[in-house]
């Protein structure tokens, strides 16, 4: 109903829009690359598009050009390549943590990842969800993101950093293609997109979908493993393979008229295979499923001069749904059972069918928001704003065969047969369902107070139903320094907001939710400077320093086996990144970054571990024949330390090298590519979450090996 009256309030808008004339921001992005020698330009850092040199941040943009010469088949291979951004690994499904110079957590709510604009946050994990699924990149236009906080802009979760995926308009697309892909580990991926005018309407129609049987690297041993060591059983399904299935679905349309524009997409995720596994047991039956919505409306009007009105509408609903039982440890599992009929301290029980929890979550998020810039100031450009959030957790339902049965009050492991029963909205729940909601303003200036010199200062406040109030400031100092220097000194600060499951599971047989967290917060200081010293030459370095403050950590109970969300961290972290990029001829460009950090967990006054000390990345676009184009890369991945507690030795260091061969024009609409990834199959692994007494997979988690990848596309 909800998703019914939203896109029926959209269409009445449409029907009412003024036919005036359209607002183009492709044509201003070409005019300001006239202006500017052809250099990207970014939106994400200020609200606004203006060159990457001038941007109150250190950013980044990947184009859609960039991205086919990476021959990538998914976002998380395109962000890899990004300066101090490594893709590590969730143990649940394999999902994707975006470690932003040292800062990682399990499950990623540092960093803030947007669509167009909106954020694709999850307010259960404050994740993206733990049924992500990767994203496709046939319907990207461009990725912008910005390492360092961005609070003031866009509130919480800006934290470590923020993506911005910006995807295809009618102009983008500009005709029809249809295209298919085919690889190693049964994945198979089909495409269609059109973009044309329609009745007034610029129309941009996107389809995707992909299905494959995952990458099936082996798991040595898992959590299970050490529960037999100590029942004398043998029910760990290690050494086995990881359960990665996917079959996903993305669809996505963009109706632009006048000073109008609608969005609307739907992201299906079925047959969800787990990893390694929900409880770091393997799993080879479980499957989640997702279906995640999304629509918004804008109205945009620059015509006023010296002034741009700016007014946005979204929706977004998400679920985390199970298609097939979550067996947290495998069947014929011996497991010490506590008196809450958890696991704890406790007679040991053996589950013929496995220990299952099949925990499940339906929200919506609400957001309305509106925005003035005014240029009118001969030397200052004003931007402030206003909005309001609504986010709800609006259904939770959950079947177990442990805890306490709510019908008997009895624990669910003493009854005959060990049944699964829905607990759903009795006191055995996992989680209430609960809301939250957010209010906000914020001011930023531009002030270009003397030649050559700019202060961007901002903040923002927010208002929280939950947790109260939080101010986040910022400033950057921008000096162009020479026609082809720019030098910028930046400081910002920023807030995770902590997520419902943080604050509110309950029966939990390992994690106990808090409602009195606050939010965690950080500074950051940087130095940048971007040298342009010829045409298609330019550099880029920055040094950065940050404190991260009231870190949430489940800290263990006493006299009891579960821990409860504290605000009980901080951490810091300084170092530095390096880029270049080089058109050495019209038919050849390198691209290189290398980046440095450093984190150190203050509290236990040990390194921080899991995130890479040192990345290196370098890549060669060479069109050796007309048409013809040979792209490979390669990445260096060196020391990842082990974090306070875990006495393993650290992660093996790694080199990956990817091959991308490609020909376009053939019989003028044809466009073929082959791809090779992991070319030596190297044997790479990213850091397991640390344990107690040990870890869950003692060996880390094995990457894909060896693989390749086929395409074809035709353009009409």
């Amino acid at each position: 109903m909800f998703r019914f009256l939203f896109f029926a309030a959209c269409a009445a808008c449409f029907g009412t829009a003024a036919t005036a004339q359209p607002v183009s921001t492709e044509e201003e992005e070409r005019a300001l690359s006239q202006i500017y020698g052809g250099e990207e330009m970014v939106s994400i850092a200020s609200g606004y598009k203006q060159p990457i040199s001038q941007a109150p941040s250190i950013a980044t943009v990947v184009t859609a050009a960039d991205i086919k010469a990476i021959g990538a088949t998914d976002i998380d291979e395109v962000l890899e390549t990004v300066p101090g951004l490594h893709v590590q690994r969730n143990t649940i499904g394999y999902n994707p943590i975006y470690t932003f110079r040292g800062i990682f957590s399990q499950f990623n709510q540092q960093v803030l990842m947007m669509v167009n604009g909106i954020p694709i946050t999850n307010s259960y994990t404050g994740s993206r969800s733990e049924v992500w699924g990767g994203m496709p990149i046939r319907d990207i236009a461009r990725i912008e993101v910005v390492r360092g906080p961005g609070s003031a802009v866009y509130g919480a979760d800006a934290f470590a950093g923020v993506i911005n995926v910006i995807t295809k308009t009618r102009r983008d697309i500009d005709g029809s293609e249809i295209g298919g892909r085919v690889g190693s580990f049964d994945s198979y991926d089909g495409w269609a997109l059109h973009g044309a005018e329609w009745a007034g309407f610029d129309v941009a129609l996107a389809v995707e979908y992909h299905n494959t049987a995952g990458q099936n690297a082996v798991v040595d041993a898992d959590l299970q493993s050490q529960f037999d060591r100590l029942f004398g059983t043998s029910a760990s399904l290690a050494p086995g393979p990881l359960s990665l299935s996917r079959e996903n679905l993305d669809a996505r349309i963009d109706l632009a008229r006048g000073h109008w524009r609608f969005r609307g997409g739907l992201q299906h995720r079925g047959n969800f295979g787990v990893g390694s596994g929900v409880a770091q047991a393997l799993d080879s039956t479980a499957r989640y499923g997702s279906d995640r919505w999304n629509a918004d409306i804008t109205y945009q009007n620059t015509d006023i001069e010296n002034w741009e009105w700016t007014s946005q509408a979204s929706y977004f609903e998400t679920s985390q749904e199970i298609e097939r039982n979550l067996t947290l440890f495998p069947p014929g599992s011996t497991l010490p059972i506590g008196a809450n009929g958890q696991i704890g301290a406790g007679a040991p029980v053996t589950f013929p069918n496995g220990y299952i929890g099949n925990p499940e979550v339906w929200e919506r998020h609400v957001r309305v928001s509106q925005m003035l810039a005014y240029s009118g100031f001969r030397r200052h450009q004003i931007r402030s704003g206003i909005g309001f959030n609504y986010d709800s957790l609006f259904q939770a339902r959950v079947s177990q065969n442990f805890g306490i049965d709510p019908g008997s009050g009895l624990p669910i492991p003493s009854l005959p047969g060990i049944p699964l029963i829905d607990v759903s909205g009795t006191a055995s729940t996992f989680i209430p369902e609960v809301d939250r909601k957010i209010a906000y303003l914020f001011f930023q200036d531009q002030w270009n107070f003397a030649n050559d010199w700019t202060l961007t200062a901002g903040a923002r406040y927010d208002r929280y139903s939950d947790f109260g109030n939080t101010f986040n400031p910022r400033a950057a100092l921008i000096w162009e320094a020479g026609y082809d220097l720019t030098a910028k000194l930046m400081y910002g600060s920023a807030f995770r907001a902590p997520s419902f499951q943080e604050m509110y599971i309950l029966n939990n047989p390992a994690q106990i939710g808090n409602p009195q967290l606050k939010p965690e917060t950080m500074e950051n200081l940087e130095l940048g400077f971007d040298y342009r010293p010829a045409d298609g030459l330019r550099f880029g370095l920055n040094f950065f320093g940050y404190w991260w403050k009231d870190i949430i950590r489940f800290v263990p109970d006493s006299n009891a086996t579960t821990a409860t969300a504290q605000n009980r961290g901080a951490q810091q972290g300084y170092g530095g990144e390096f880029e270049a990029e080089w058109q050495a001829a019209d038919s050849l460009k390198l691209v290189g970054n290398y980046a440095y950090q450093r984190s150190r967990d203050e509290t236990l006054h040990h390194d921080a571990g899991y995130g890479p000390q040192h990345q290196l990345y370098l890549r060669m676009n060479w069109q050796f024949l007309p048409d013809w184009s040979f792209s490979p890369q390669a990445k260096w991945i060196v020391g990842r330390s082990r974090s306070f507690g875990d006495s393993r030795e650290p992660v093996a260091d790694y080199t990956w090298v990817d091959l991308t061969l490609r020909r376009q024009n053939l019989a003028k609409h044809v466009e073929l590519a082959f791809s090779v990834r992991n070319l030596f199959d190297v044997s790479a692994r990213e850091p397991s979450l640390a344990g107690s007494p040990q870890p869950g997979i003692p060996n880390d988690l094995p990457l894909a090996p060896r693989s390749f990848y086929g395409e074809i596309s035709v353009n009409f």
